[in-house]
C-alpha cells in the first residue's frame, strides 16, 4: 500500500503542472495561482487539523523563526518560481529542473555540514549534469534562459527548505507544518499577488482544458480547486500515508516518477513533446537524481513528504528511522 499511496501522490502532483500552466493562460500570474492554491490547502489543513489534532496548533516559540523561514522560502517563493517557470518551459523539463535540489541537498550536507555521503553522489552529478545539457540541447539554446533561471530558483528554494525542515522542525506535526508554512506564505503573498485586482467574475472566467484533444471550456474555479483538493492537499496527505509502510529513501525514489508523470501528462494533454535525445538526457537526469537520493548516510537521511505542492512527495525528516535508531 504504502507504493500504491506514493505512486497516486506522484501521479497527482506530475499531472498538476499542466493544470497551473492552463490556468495562468487563461488570465491568472502565477502569484495569484500560487496565493489561491496556498489560502485554500491552507485552509483545508487548518480544518483537518481541527478534527484531529488541535493540540498541533500550539508551536514551541523556538520554532517560529524557522516556520517563517519554511513559509517564505520553502513554499511561497517555491511555488511562484516554479509556476513562473512553467510559463517559459515544457512543464517536465521545469520540474526537471526544481528535483535538483535533491543533488543541492546531498552536496551541502557533504561540504556545509561535513556529512558522510556515498561515492554514488559523484556519479550522480556527473551523471545530472552530463543529461541536463542534453534535455537543454546547449549546443541549439532550445530552452528559455529565464525559464532555467527560475526552475533553478525553485530548486534552491526547495533545497532550503530540506536543509531546514530536516534540522528544525522533525518533532512537529507534518500536518502542522503543513498548515502554518502554508498560511504563512499566504500572508506573505498577500501584499503582492494583486488578488485586490481580481474581480469575484474572475472565477467564472472560461478556460479551455482540452489542449491538443480539441476545445474544452471550463469555469476558472474548477481548475483552481484541483489545484487545492487534488493537486496539492491530497497527494501531500497520500505522501504522508505512503512513509507509515515505507523507509524514506523508497519513497523519495517512488516520488521522482512524478517528473516522468509531468512529462506524460504535458506531452498527451498539452503536446509538449521531448525530442529522442531529449528523452535520453532526462532519463540519466532521473538516475543521477534517485543516486543523489540514496547518497547520504545515517540518521539525517534524506526523506520524503510534500510541502511543495507542486512539487511533490520529496523529502522531509526521517522520523520513523529516527525513533528506530
Amino acid at each position: 500500500m504504502g507504493y500504491v499511496y506514493a505512486l497516486i501522490a506522484a501521479v497527482l502532483f506530475g499531472a498538476n503542472g499542466s493544470v497551473t500552466k492552463l490556468t495562468m493562460e487563461a488570465g491568472l500570474s502565477p502569484a495569484q495561482v500560487t496565493q489561491f492554491r496556498l489560502v485554500g490547502t491552507a485552509l483545508i489543513a487548518g480544518a483537518v487539523l481541527l478534527i484531529i489534532e488541535r493540540r498541533a496548533f500550539r508551536v514551541p516559540k523556538q520554532q517560529w523563526p524557522v516556520l517563517i523561514v519554511l513559509g517564505i522560502v520553502g513554499v511561497a517563493l517555491l511555488q511562484a518560481t516554479y509556476a513562473a517557470a512553467v510559463q517559459l518551459l515544457p512543464v517536465g523539463i521545469a520540474l526537471l529542473l526544481e528535483y535538483l535540489a535533491v543533488l543541492f541537498v546531498a552536496l551541502v550536507a557533504y561540504f556545509i555540514f561535513r556529512e558522510p555521503v556515498k561515492a554514488r553522489l559523484w556519479v550522480a552529478i556527473v551523471l545530472v549534469l552530463a543529461g541536463l545539457a542534453v534535455v537543454a540541447q546547449i549546443w541549439s539554446s532550445t530552452l528559455n534562459v529565464v525559464g532555467v533561471l527560475l526552475a533553478l530558483a525553485a530548486a534552491v528554494c526547495l533545497a532550503t527548505y530540506f536543509l531546514v525542515g530536516e534540522r528544525q522542525v522533525a518533532k512537529t506535526s507534518p500536518l502542522a507544518v503543513s498548515f502554518w508554512t502554508m498560511l504563512i506564505a499566504a500572508v506573505f503573498w498577500a501584499f503582492v499577488s494583486g488578488w485586490w485586482e481580481l474581480e469575484p467574475a474572475i472565477f467564472a472566467t472560461p478556460v479551455d482544458i482540452g489542449g491538443v484533444l480539441g476545445e474544452a471550456t471550463v469555469p476558472m474555479v474548477l481548475p483552481l480547486l484541483w489545484n487545492v483538493v487534488l493537486g496539492s492537499f491530497a497527494p501531500f496527505l497520500l505522501s504522508l500515508a505512503a512513509l507509515r509502510h515505507l523507509p524514506a529513501t523508497a519513497a523519495g525514489i517512488v516520488a521522482s516518477s512524478e517528473v516522468i508523470f509531468a512529462f506524460a501528462v504535458a506531452w498527451v494533454w498539452l503536446g509538449e513533446a521531448l525530442g529522442p535525445v531529449q528523452i535520453i538526457g532526462a532519463a540519466i537526469v532521473l538516475v543521477g537524481i534517485v543516486l543523489a537520493q540514496t547518497a547520504r548516510v545515517g540518521k539525517r537521511a534524506v526523506v520524503d513528504a510534500d510541502l511543495a505542492l507542486d512539487t511533490g512527495p520529496i523529502t522531509t525528516i526521517a522520523a520513523r528511522e529516527a525513533s528506530a535508531d
